[in-house]
């Protein structure tokens, strides 16, 4: 076929081919009947043999029979490649990968996978637990294509969109004195020795730790790190100390645990939604925009 055969005299065609009438097909099309006549003979002259007989009446020649087959075949393919490319866009196919904190499973992360699963079920979904130190580093290279962090950064190459402010709580050993309370007075852990986790693990909520304590007028005395939350929650299950942690840990039933509250909630912990500035797929920025959309309902974490 000629580079000089256009979709558009593909269509024509066929319309011509379906009416056999060249009043009625340009009339379908909303051009000029004599417009439609010379781009079928443009179309004739650039394949090279005439596609269409105009006397008595309007017919199809043999060639005109096998062209229409071919011509219905192209613009179907056209169409269907239109209509990916525009799922695609649209963020409802292709694939997608989701880094997460393992504690931001303790807050609305389900929920929100399930809604994008119920409304993407085409794309391709990858769930990868990470640590909070790897989720930057994997955003920039693309090994993921949106993270739930804990961590805001200031980068201008990514974007972070806080979906949830959740304030701390206090885990407390089996038989602790405070278990009892409904809410615990921060100022009464002074004395406690402490079970916190090293400060690379997660900046941002180390340093709200210690603040929260400095605002009670002392510093933690820490006694045992650990660098995964189910060992903090094992150490504390073995007495070694109290920790602070994110309020979603009430969801957490861990042996002879208390969580309680703290009475005063004004240092509160972040989950936040992070990705690539540039070069965001439409399945990610599909799934970016739902997640905003399930936390704006509730702007604070409710157990």
């Amino acid at each position: 076929m000629s580079t000089r055969v256009h979709l558009r005299h593909l269509r024509y065609f066929v319309a011509l081919a379906e009416e056999l009438h060249f009043g009625r097909a340009a009339r379908r099309l909303r051009i000029a009947q004599p417009a439609l006549s010379q781009q079928i003979r443009a179309l004739e002259e650039a394949i090279g043999c005439v596609l269409v007989e105009r006397r008595p009446q309007v017919a199809l020649t043999d060639a005109g029979r096998v062209f229409l087959e071919e011509a219905r075949q192209t613009l179907a393919r056209m169409e269907r490649g239109i209509e990916a490319t525009q799922r695609m866009a649209r963020g409802e196919s292709g694939a997608l990968s989701v880094g997460f904190a393992a504690s931001a499973v303790l807050t609305r992360f389900s929920e929100i996978i399930r809604h994008y699963r119920e409304g993407f079920p085409a794309v391709a979904l990858d769930l990868r637990e990470l640590s909070p130190a790897a989720e930057v580093e994997s955003i920039r290279t693309g090994a993921v294509d949106v993270a739930f962090v804990r961590e805001i950064g200031d980068s201008p190459d990514l974007v972070y969109s806080t979906l949830f402010h959740e304030p701390l709580a206090v885990l407390l050993p089996p038989g602790h004195p405070l278990a009892a309370a409904d809410v615990v007075d921060l100022r009464a852990l002074a004395g406690e020795a402490f079970v916190h986790f090293p400060r690379e693990i997660a900046p941002s909520l180390y340093d709200q730790v210690l603040l929260t304590c400095r605002d009670a007028g002392f510093l933690p005395r820490v006694v045992q790190q650990a660098r995964e939350w189910l060992t903090e929650l094992s150490l504390v299950q073995a007495g070694l100390g109290v920790a602070l942690v994110p309020r979603s840990f009430e969801r957490i039933r861990w042996g002879e645990i208390s969580v309680r509250p703290l009475r005063d909630q004004s240092r509160q912990a972040t989950i936040a939604l992070c990705h690539r500035r540039e070069g965001l797929s439409g399945a990610a920025a599909a799934f970016a925009q739902l997640a905003r959309d399930v936390a704006s309902d509730e702007a604070t974490i409710s157990i």
